[in-house]
């Protein structure tokens, strides 16, 4: 029984961003300044956006940083697509690199073969929602993460943690506060930015932007959550590199 209910509660997680919601037309995505705000800062990123006017970024995420397939229109495609708006004259790529249903210590395991050959700039790790539904040990957990961003530094490469997906189905089904907590202590052990998706969606949830309760699937929607994340992403990125738009446009 135990099998069955996680099964289903995976199920239910990975496809929350389908979800059909009678969202008013008038709703909007936008997210608090106090949601995107870091002490931690990604100094590789400015200096390979200012000196080499390149950007290079490896997203490390699960089924849910697509939609129905990776052509675009998951969060790290908008991301991409918005960081090349917000930085004119800068290359920018972000190569999706899909662990489906691995915990984060199986992605550890993993880090030096993903990162073989590729040389990212920015590293951005989308974990802990598996973790929390195969309900890992949290110091299990709490090492697999130290060790992962560990072994991203060291390969040269700035980092972004991004935490769990939010659905008020999921608070019912399985205990994500440790695997939350767990990673915002990370990020600032390891002086890494952390996206808390977790929290973001959660707002727009209560404040009607999306409603994220909805079981029913419809592609339109999962673009749209998949869009608002991936600009937020975006200009959460371009904050911690301190980096001004305005001015990168006149350099030549």
């Amino acid at each position: 029984m135990k099998a069955i209910v996680g099964l289903t509660a995976l199920a239910m997680l990975l496809t929350t961003v389908a979800a059909v919601a009678d969202d008013p037309p008038h709703a909007t995505c936008e997210v608090p300044a106090y949601l995107l705000a870091t002490d931690n800062k990604l100094p590789k990123v400015a200096e390979a956006v200012k000196t080499d006017r390149k950007l290079d970024i490896m997203v490390i995420g699960s089924r849910s940083s697509t939609i129905t397939a990776p052509d675009g229109t998951g969060f790290p495609g908008r991301m991409e697509a918005s960081l090349r708006d917000k930085l004119p004259g800068v290359t920018v790529n972000v190569a999706l690199q899909l662990q489906v249903k691995k915990t984060a210590e199986e992605v550890t395991k993993d880090i030096d073969q993903l990162l073989e050959g590729k040389k990212p700039t920015l590293v951005i790790w989308q974990t802990g929602t598996v973790d929390a539904m195969r309900s890992i040990d949290p110091d299990d957990f709490r090492t697999a993460v130290d060790e992962g961003v560990a072994a991203m530094q060291k390969a040269g490469a700035d980092v972004v943690l991004i935490n769990l997906q939010y659905t008020p189905r999921m608070e019912t089904m399985i205990s994500t506060t440790p695997y939350i907590d767990i990673m915002r202590v990370a990020a600032q052990q390891r002086e890494v930015p952390l996206f808390d998706r977790f929290a973001i969606m959660h707002h727009w949830n209560e404040t009607g932007s999306f409603d994220l309760f909805s079981a029913a699937r419809g592609v339109d929607l999962a673009k749209r959550v998949h869009d608002c994340l991936g600009r937020a992403l975006a200009t959460f990125v371009i904050d911690a590199a301190q980096l001004k738009p305005a001015e990168l446009r006149i350099q030549r």
